[in-house]
């Protein structure tokens, strides 16, 4: 299994080999191979086992009260998803989809609902990293729910992209979303948001190729 994307998860980073035996069993993990438009989870089924991406990507998406799909979220290699729904055990609203060919870590949170009566050193470390990922899911969440606030194609591309610049400390990104899932992502249609990237391009804001972004 490839070490510098589980790295990338804080659940497995910089653990030892030993280490990262006992937390792939302590999550019950095993490789699931998806083929591009495959269903991992339906809207209305309860998430019985939470990701990581190895190879590919997924889209985490639901639905609004007019039918419209909304992408929640576009999953990258070294990326997780459905933790927290997958902790609850309950009926989900989202829908989990292969949007290519892709290899999933499944895992699921048994050993954290139901603890071993005595546990080990490493058994409270994986329960501490789980809560920690969480919290930073939580957080990007929050990245989330500000790029919707806007009001304006304009306004959500900048915050978008300031978003992205800032966690890569570079005026040059490039966004895990094509041109299709970008628009998804900012709640608008594909034609409004490319009209309104070529117009920011053109007065010099910013530069763009395919997914390739620079900020002027």
């Amino acid at each position: 299994m490839n070490r510098a994307i589980l790295n990338q998860c804080i659940l497995f980073k910089d653990l030892k080999d030993a280490e990262l035996e006992y937390a792939l069993q302590f999550f019950h993990s095993r490789k699931r191979r998806c083929h591009r438009g495959e269903v991992l989870n339906r809207a209305g089924e309860p998430m019985r086992h939470f990701g990581m991406v190895l190879e590919g990507i997924i889209h985490v998406s639901m639905d609004d009260f007019d039918g419209n799909q909304l992408l929640m979220a576009n999953v990258t290699p070294g990326i997780t998803f459905g933790e927290s729904l997958c902790y609850l055990g309950s009926e989900t609203q989202v829908s989990v989809e292969s949007v290519t060919d892709s290899v999933i870590l499944m895992m699921d949170t048994e050993s954290l609902r139901h603890p071993a009566v005595n546990p080990t050193a490493m058994d409270a470390e994986l329960t501490r990293r789980f809560t920690a990922m969480l919290a930073e899911r939580t957080l990007l969440l929050n990245d989330r729910i500000q790029v919707l606030s806007k009001l304006t194609i304009r306004e959500k591309v900048i915050t978008l992209l300031s978003q992205y610049s800032g966690r890569e400390s570079t005026s040059v990104i490039t966004l895990p979303f094509n041109r299709e899932a970008m628009a998804t992502y900012l709640g608008t249609n594909q034609s409004a948001l490319s009209r309104e990237l070529r117009k920011m391009q053109d007065e010099g804001i910013i530069r763009f190729h395919g997914s390739i972004f620079e900020i002027l």
